[in-house]
């Protein structure tokens, strides 16, 4: 016999049973077993695992230190395999084993984790996994079936023509920008508005498009300028606070260090970006969504959450 073959369920349960009641005697009473019978399973188990469990020179038997963790660690196994039973008859009923989130690094965290708070409280079977993406990687991550939900988007479904492959979308809301840099930085000093040729003397900071497969998105460089590329917006914004570059960044996101000084805006001969974030779906079935995409769906119908997910970013 293998250990697999021999820690069932069954086992741990009858293990904890001898332990609890402190013979062989009386934990065959409890099981209705004939206490040769439980010794026997019991020391197939001990040499399946080639360790002692119980001392039995006394009237009791005792657990050894090695009973000990085996008993420490079926008591966890035991409730794990309780929570999955319960996780699918959970399922059963209509709610996804897990559903992906690809957020894009333009979205408050701060509202966006409120929101994770807020669904775990109805305590769910379906489990969550939180993906960072930028620009077209947020809405690839949805195409190529590595995210259920796509929150940030920069495209929508009908831009890409994805509403054949079971993707919608809705619009969260417009995201303006402002071009800034730390007090420090020339530009901060430079007379505006400040041309291309201006630009192009002065390292560029760029938030790195996610995208793996497909084609991916610049934004806002000027041809032949210098750029120190960052993987999300959180570290762009992090980068112009030390005067590593300059660049445009959600106003949102800039406006509590503008407010502190540690950031300056500048006027630029470019017209500001603005955004068009998207929430974007991906429908596995014919009935429609599960039910936690469906609960997911339901917070973005309220106007002050898509905002808040715009504009709440942390330090405001």
């Amino acid at each position: 016999m293998t250990p697999r073959e021999a820690l069932t369920p069954d086992a741990l349960s009858m293990l904890q049973t001898v332990a609890s009641t402190g013979s062989f005697a009386a934990a065959a009473r409890t099981l209705g077993l004939v206490p040769s019978a439980l010794s026997y399973r019991v020391r197939q188990i001990e040499d399946a695992l080639d360790v002692l469990l119980f001392d039995r020179s006394g009237r009791q038997a005792k657990v050894t230190e090695a009973g000990v963790e085996l008993l420490r660690e079926s008591g966890r196994l035991l409730g794990e395999i309780d929570a999955v039973a319960n996780r699918v008859r959970r399922v059963a009923t209509g709610w996804e084993p897990m559903l992906t989130i690809a957020v894009d690094s333009v979205i408050a965290r701060d509202p966006m984790l409120d929101l994770v708070g807020a669904f775990y409280a109805l305590d769910p079977p379906t489990r969550l996994k939180l993906r960072d993406e930028t620009l077209l990687g947020t809405i690839e991550a949805l195409t190529s079936g590595e995210a259920d939900l796509a929150v940030g988007a920069v495209l929508d479904a009908a831009s890409l023509a994805f509403t054949a492959t079971g993707i919608r979308s809705r619009l969260i809301g417009e995201l303006a920008f402002v071009y800034a840099v730390a007090p420090h930085h020339p530009l901060a000093r430079a007379p505006e508005p400040l041309s291309d040729d201006v630009l192009r003397q002065h390292r560029a900071v760029a938030a790195a498009d996610s995208s793996r497969a497909g084609p991916s998105m610049t934004v806002n460089l000027v041809g032949g300028q210098d750029v120190l590329t960052v993987p999300t917006m959180q570290a762009k914004l992090a980068a112009q606070l030390h005067g590593l570059g300059g660049g445009f960044l959600p106003e949102p996101m800039a406006r509590p260090y503008i407010e502190a000084g540690r950031l300056v805006t500048r006027r630029t001969e470019r017209v500001e970006p603005l955004g068009t974030m998207h929430l974007a779906w991906r429908t596995r079935s014919a009935t429609g969504p599960g039910r936690a995409l469906s609960w997911w769906l339901e917070r973005f119908e309220h106007e002050g959450t898509r905002r808040a997910l715009l504009e709440r970013h942390r330090g405001r």
